[in-house]
């Protein structure tokens, strides 16, 4: 089959406005970084999320590398994140120089697990946290708590926030992969002193490349803007006290999200209903004999289905595994792609703390991302159906 003809895991989806932003920003010649463009878009997040600041930058990549500077995270201190994300959540906690401490996840989310979290946070107050190759560390308490909404499920952000609270450690949430999703009637990326969105090409809204930074703090925020551009001082010539960053988001990205912004109630129910006709379709397969797993939320919530995730347990499923499904897919020219592999499973990560009892390590050897980008039509869902029929025949 052609290239063009491939149907792809979440591919960008347009709206048909974004053109006009960013013609607007060749009529005006505002090409230049920051403009009108990045002042709508900032002011749309808050608007939509509940958030009363924000940042529009280069990538959410960079929104959490700040987010840990303006918290004070320095060489040799402790961040704990969860295991079962994306390299990015945890690859900036490095760029400082500071120990990321990995913790498993629950069941229920797939997401960061309340119950090892807090038995992280102990063993960091009490000197138990061991470096493969250093042995133990003396007792510190960790400087930020980092929970992901995978795959745009909400974790289990009031047990989370009630042990942040506990022992005074800040939030930064992690809501790259769920914006528009919301826990208990509130918004993810609202719950977290900082919280983090992302833009990637592949994400529910896109601005090509690019993250934002969202917070309560206004001043911080303000601190935030300054790093990302330079830290320059307020002087006629360039000056700088403080290390700073090329982090902020172009005028004509921003306008491409301005677009996309307009369309992001629609997207959320695009993918939600992509994602029920997955619930559908593996629940008629229990009638002959199979017991595929869709990643399941906890009440209350309301995800945005970015991508919609499965299990297969090849034991309560006539031996098929994710794998066969994969292969399947990728022969069909159908993009489909493992659960992230967690953390602390990762080379790059071996010597960091972990806690937990493998849960992560589980879904990621059965798990499956299946096709779910919200520009799907009729003939691709006819495509993905002949495959799954083929697989769970």
């Amino acid at each position: 089959m052609p290239i063009n003809n491939r149907i792809y895991l979440s591919p960008p989806h347009m709206g048909g406005t974004e053109q006009k932003f960013v013609a607007d920003t060749f009529t005006s010649n505002w090409i230049a970084p920051l403009g009108p463009n990045v002042d709508g878009f900032e002011n749309d997040l808050c608007c939509f999320t509940g958030a009363k600041n924000a940042a529009a930058l280069s990538a959410g990549t960079a929104a959490l590398h700040l987010a840990l500077i303006l918290s004070d995270v320095k060489p040799n201190d402790l961040v704990i994140c969860q295991s079962f994300t994306f390299s990015a959540s945890a690859n900036p906690i490095t760029y400082q120089g500071a120990t990321p401490v990995f913790v498993d996840s629950e069941e229920e989310t797939w997401n960061m697990s309340p119950k090892h979290l807090e038995k992280a946070i102990e063993a960091c107050l009490s000197g138990e946290i061991e470096i493969k190759g250093k042995g133990k560390i003396h007792a510190k308490k960790p400087k930020a708590i980092i929970p992901v909404h995978l795959y745009g499920v909400p974790a289990k952000m009031d047990e989370i926030t009630a042990i942040a609270q506990k022992y005074d450690i800040p939030i930064i949430e992690d809501a790259a992969e769920s914006l528009g999703s919301t826990y208990k009637g509130k918004q993810t990326g609202t719950f977290g002193k900082f919280s983090i969105l992302s833009f990637n090409g592949n994400k529910i809204i896109t601005t090509s490349g690019g993250g934002a930074l969202l917070s309560n703090d206004e001043e911080l925020i303000h601190k935030a803007r300054f790093l990302a551009t330079q830290a320059r001082d307020p002087a006629p010539h360039y000056q700088h006290s403080h290390i700073g960053y090329n982090y902020r988001m172009s005028n004509v990205l921003a306008g491409i999200g301005r677009g996309q912004m307009e369309v992001l109630s629609n997207r959320v129910m695009q993918h939600r209903a992509v994602y029920q006709w997955y619930v559908d379709y593996f629940e008629k397969t229990k009638s002959i004999g199979y017991n595929v797993i869709i990643q399941p939320e906890v009440e209350g919530s309301l995800p945005n289905r970015w991508l919609t995730a499965i299990l297969i347990d090849p034991k309560t499923n006539k031996g098929k595994t994710r794998e066969k499904l994969r292969l399947a897919f990728e022969e069909a020219d159908i993009e489909s792609r493992p659960l992230w592999k967690p953390m602390h499973l990762q080379p790059v990560f071996e010597h960091a703390p972990f806690f937990g009892d493998e849960t992560s390590a589980k879904l990621f050897e059965q798990g499956l991302c299946l096709p779910s980008g919200s520009n799907m039509n009729e003939e691709d869902m006819a495509r993905i159906k002949k495959v799954l029929d083929r697989v769970f025949a």
